[in-house]
This record gives C-alpha cells, sequence and structure tokens, in this order.
C-alpha cells in the first residue's frame, strides 16, 4: 500500500494546488487549507447578503427556461412572497415573466448578437397579471450556458407614472390650445366683420396717418411753419380789432367789434395751445433756466388778469413773493396763465386769490378760486388732452389743453402740480418749486429792474416796421398810428433802407423772403444808419432754436398774434432805451 508522504510524477494533489511542495504540504496542509476556505466563505457571505438586500431586483436565469436564482428584491417586484415563490412560480420567462413575448424575442436576439443590454425600459408580468414597468440591464454568461444570463432590475413605475403625467397634462394644454385657437377663430371672424365695416374709415385715415409720419419726421419745420403760417393772418385781424376798439365807435358796433376779439383771442388760444402741445410731446420744447423774480412775474400777470377780473365782476387779490428762482420764466408764465384763466373761466362769483408762500421743502405758487369745483373722481382725469371740467353749454370753455400743458411743462420744469378742490365750493392749483432754486431778495445780491411804465401816447415816435405781409404791415400801422407814432413800413431791409428817411426803433418780423431774417434786417438798417436803433422781433415762430437764435442778438421778441398790451409795453420799453442813449 502507498504511504502518503510517497508521490508520483502523475498524481495532481492539494500541495500542487496551493502551490505548496510535498514536504510543505505534510507540515502545512490542513492549516493553510483551513484559512483560505474562511475567507472563501467570509467573500460569500458578503456577496450573498449584497445579493438578498439589494434594492433592485438581480436574477440569473436561463433563456430557454425559468430563473436558477433570484434575490428578494426581484420578487417584490413580482409580486411574490419570497424568491423561492417566484422560482417556482416562473418556469418560463417568454411567457410567464414578460408581458409581451415579441418585446422578450428582441431582448434575447440583441443579447445572442452583443452579450449585454443596458437599461432597456420594459414591462414584467407579476402574480396578479398586472405589468410593471422595469429597466433592466441583462449580461449574457457563455461560461455558465449558451443562454444563461444575470441581470439587474430597477423598478421604474413611479417615473413611468411621472412621465405619463406630463403627457397627459401635455396632452390636455394642446386641447386647451385647440379649443382657444377655436376661440380666437371665432373672435377673428366677429372682428372681420367689424373691420369690413371700419374699412371706409380706415380709408379716410390713411391720408392723415401718412401725413401725421411726415410731420413727426420734420417737427421742428412743420412747427415752425404752422406757427407762421396759421398765426400772420390771425396777428393781423387782431391788431386791426384792436385799433378799431380804440376808436370812438356807436355802442352796438363797439359790441360787435368786441365779439370779433373774444373770437380772435379763442382762435389764438387753440392755435398756441396745440403748438405747445405738439413741442411738448415730441420733446422739442427745452428749458432756458434764469434767476427769475419771483415778483415781477407775478405782478405781470397780475396786470394782465386784472382786467378779466373787472369785467367778470370778480374780485381778484394778488400777494406777490419777493426773491428769485431759478426756472425758464417764460414756461413757468405760461403754466401760471393757464391756471388763471381756468380759475377766471369756472368761478361765476365770489373771486380768484394768486399768491406765493413757502411751504414744506419747497416755495408754492398757488391759484385759489370760489368756482365750480372738481368731483373728487374726476382728479385724475383732468390732466388728459381735451378733457373740459364743465359740460357743453355750461358756459365759456376752452378745448381742453390748458391742464395737459401745465402737466407737461411742470415735468420739463422738475416741478410739481398739486390739486385741492371740493365739488361746489372751488378748487386750488399750486405750483411747488425746489427752494433749493429759490433765493430770498433781502438775501441776494440781484435786484429788480423796475418796470418801464407805457406812456398812453408816443407823439411823433418813428416806428419802422419790416413784414413781408402786407396785412400785417396795414395792422401794425392802424394801431401805431393810433397811439401817435409815425410809421414807415418795409417788406425787407433793402426797402427799408431805399425808402426810410430815419426811423427811432424798429420792429421786425423774424422770417422774411429769399430765407433772410429779422436780425439781418435789423442790422443792415443799423449799418445804413450808422447807429444802434433799438430794436424787437416779432414772430410767430415760437421754436427753441429761433428764440436762441434771438436771444444770441440781444434783441427782445414778441410772439404773433401780438396782443397791443404787450405791444404797447415793447414799443414803450424801446422808447425809453431811445431816450436813455440820447441823454
Amino acid at each position: 500500500m502507498k504511504k502518503p508522504s510517497d508521490s508520483s510524477d502523475a498524481d495532481y494533489d492539494i500541495g500542487d494546488l496551493l502551490g505548496l511542495g510535498s514536504q510543505s504540504v505534510r507540515k502545512n496542509y490542513y492549516p493553510a487549507l483551513q484559512e483560505r476556505i474562511d475567507e472563501l466563505e467570509k467573500e460569500r457571505n458578503r456577496y450573498k447578503w449584497l445579493f438578498e438586500n439589494a434594492l433592485h431586483g438581480i436574477f440569473q436565469a436561463n433563456l430557454r427556461g425559468g430563473f436558477v436564482a433570484v434575490n428578494p428584491a426581484m420578487a417584490r417586484i413580482c409580486g411574490y412572497d419570497s424568491a423561492e415563490a417566484l422560482v417556482a412560480g416562473v418556469i418560463r420567462l417568454r411567457e410567464q415573466l414578460f408581458c409581451s413575448s415579441g418585446e422578450f424575442d428582441a431582448i434575447r436576439q440583441e443579447l445572442l448578437d452583443n452579450g449585454r443590454l443596458s437599461a432597456r425600459e420594459t414591462r414584467l408580468r407579476r402574480v396578479d397579471n398586472t405589468p410593471v414597468h422595469v429597466a433592466i440591464t441583462l449580461l449574457r454568461r457563455p461560461d455558465l450556458g449558451p443562454e444563461v444570463v444575470e441581470a439587474f432590475v430597477a423598478d421604474i413605475t413611479e417615473r413611468h407614472q411621472a412621465r405619463e403625467k406630463l403627457r397627459q397634462l401635455n396632452a390636455d394644454l394642446e386641447r386647451r390650445v385647440e379649443e382657444r385657437t377655436d376661440e380666437l377663430q371665432n373672435a377673428n371672424v366677429v372682428l372681420r366683420y367689424q373691420i369690413e365695416q371700419r374699412e371706409r374709415v380706415e380709408r379716410e385715415l390713411v391720408v392723415a396717418v401718412e401725413a401725421a409720419k411726415e410731420a413727426n419726421e420734420s417737427k421742428d419745420k412743420y412747427l415752425a411753419a404752422a406757427s407762421h403760417d396759421l398765426l400772420q393772418p390771425l396777428n393781423a385781424a387782431r391788431l386791426l380789432v384792436s385799433a378799431l376798439m380804440d376808436s370812438d365807435l356807436p355802442a352796438d358796433e363797439n359790441r360787435l367789434v368786441q365779439r370779433v376779439q373774444r373770437s380772435l383771442e379763442s382762435a389764438e388760444d387753440l392755435l398756441a395751445d396745440l403748438l405747445d402741445i405738439s413741442k411738448l410731446d415730441q420733446k422739442a420744447m427745452r428749458p432756458d433756466f434764469v434767476h427769475a423774480d419771483i415778483g415781477e412775474l407775478m405782478r405781470g400777470l397780475a396786470q394782465e388778469f386784472e382786467p378779466v377780473a373787472e369785467n367778470a365782476e370778480l374780485y381778484f387779490r394778488v400777494r406777490s413773493g419777493a426773491g428769485y428762482v431759478r426756472t425758464d420764466p417764460r414756461m413757468l408764465t405760461r403754466i401760471l396763465r393757464n391756471l388763471l384763466s381756468n380759475a377766471f373761466r369756472y368761478t361765476r362769483e365770489g373771486g380768484v386769490l394768486f399768491a406765493a408762500r413757502k411751504r414744506g421743502p419747497n416755495l408754492e405758487i398757488g391759484v385759489w378760486d370760489t368756482g365750480v369745483g372738481i368731483e373728487q373722481e374726476k382728479l385724475e382725469d383732468i390732466f388728459r388732452e381735451f378733457h373740459q371740467i364743465l359740460p357743453k353749454g355750461g358756459g365759456r370753455q376752452g378745448v381742453g389743453l390748458g391742464l395737459a400743458i401745465v402737466e407737461r411743462m411742470a415735468r420739463v420744469l422738475a416741478c410739481d402740480i398739486r390739486v385741492d378742490s371740493r365739488h361746489g365750493k372751488g378748487s386750488c392749483f399750486s405750483v411747488l418749486i425746489p427752494l433749493a432754486r429759490f433765493t430770498e431778495a433781502s438775501a441776494s445780491g440781484l435786484k429788480a429792474e423796475p418796470l418801464a411804465i407805457a406812456p398812453a401816447f408816443f407823439d411823433g415816435l418813428r416806428v419802422l416796421v419790416i413784414d413781408n405781409e402786407e396785412p400785417v404791415q396795414e395792422s401794425m400801422r392802424a394801431l401805431l398810428e393810433r397811439w401817435g407814432c409815425m410809421v414807415a413800413t418795409a417788406g425787407s431791409a433793402a426797402d427799408a433802407v431805399a425808402h426810410c428817411s430815419g426811423t427811432d426803433i424798429i420792429l421786425a418780423d423774424f422770417h422774411l423772403d429769399e430765407n433772410l431774417t429779422g436780425c439781418q434786417a435789423v442790422c443792415a438798417v443799423r449799418r445804413h444808419f450808422g447807429r444802434d436803433i433799438p430794436a424787437a422781433i416779432i414772430t410767430a415762430d415760437r421754436s427753441d432754436e429761433t428764440r436762441r437764435l434771438i436771444s444770441a442778438q440781444y434783441l427782445p421778441v414778441l410772439n404773433k398774434p401780438v396782443k397791443p398790451n404787450r405791444l404797447r409795453a415793447l414799443v414803450s420799453s424801446l422808447a425809453t432805451s431811445l431816450n436813455s442813449e440820447s441823454q
């Protein structure tokens, strides 16, 4: 009998398996083997624990048959109580596990072709024959059999439900879009019908729209031309009517002339408002900030409205401020004039208070009246264009542009407009100017120049009127001669130089023929006579560019249509400067 220690070259024993020689085997066979077995047992237990406690399903199966091994997670996915129940219950994967035999065949073919398949979404059959959506990863194990596979299975039911919900939401959204589209189509049918009814009006508006576009592209030129062409004949009419009013007319004729005067004033106000609102909307009106005497400005407005108050039999109280404010006096005067006009227009009894006072961080210049007042719910609308406080037939009215101009000009001057009104009791409109721009008269080094007082007559004063419009020449001559002036008229500087033997003051229109200006005409006449003759420019062009050009020549300017009292003050001022030079 062969001893265990005997060896043979043909034998293959445990020593060769563990890499030990025959001598070592006799000494270390059992301890080394036991150590390796323990390591293998630990590894097997670790993989067994992972297999049984994995969150995803794991199985080994034969594609031609059923399961070889499954973990509990796989059993839960398929609705079985245990892994053993799943292995026993499913003996054919194709018919019993997969919901679709065609899907199983496609998976099997892909495994045979490629050897593996990753995250393939499919449906498996649960024990109650309901489908469960899963993502399955399969690996072919040809070492264990031709069609043996190992798989990892993830339950994606929640993902599938979310996807279905999203699909349903998309479907609902598409349905709602279709419904909304149908509603819009129905609305379009109605709109199409309305459009057909308005086509005639739209055709008539096309010409106006095109004209508006052209006017917008050349707004400055348009405004200058409009002011000159529209206000020139109105200016001539105003001057002629003023000359008639200075005449000794019978009572009936005098009333007719006064009505004509009021109509011309309304037309002048309307044109001026339309031109100003257009310039403000186009942002073509820019302020010229200087230090203005608040007291002088308010006194000038008070003198202008005293006759209005007297004719309406209303009291008019003025409490002017004392000091200087940095602002554009022309625009501020326009704001206050519009507020005063509204106050007298809507006051039938009582009167108007025009006052300035400090209020908090502002200088407040206000106009208080005892007029019809404004309802609280209508206060927000009064600054809209063409909005009127009184209904039609409720008294003398404008066209609803005055307060719109006030609001826009105040915005340009960075001032606030405050309104307080009680229906049936009266209103208060205030302009709030920051005190930072106000200087007390007593603390400033500036002194107000006294206003020139216009004489009642200008006997023998030689006045040269240069204007390319004959009606304007005639009306200026008629009015100035009523005041005792000796008037010479000319259509250009050349005519003036050729036919005028001498003059004391010059009144020149700004826009003359051949693209010449009144400033050039004044310079030409002064050169001819060799002296600095007092002169002023009278123009219907209210653009900022024209105003700056005239200001650069140090010439006073008077806008058309010319109001007689302003013309009288201008002539008086020029005559005063003439007397100063002669002294």
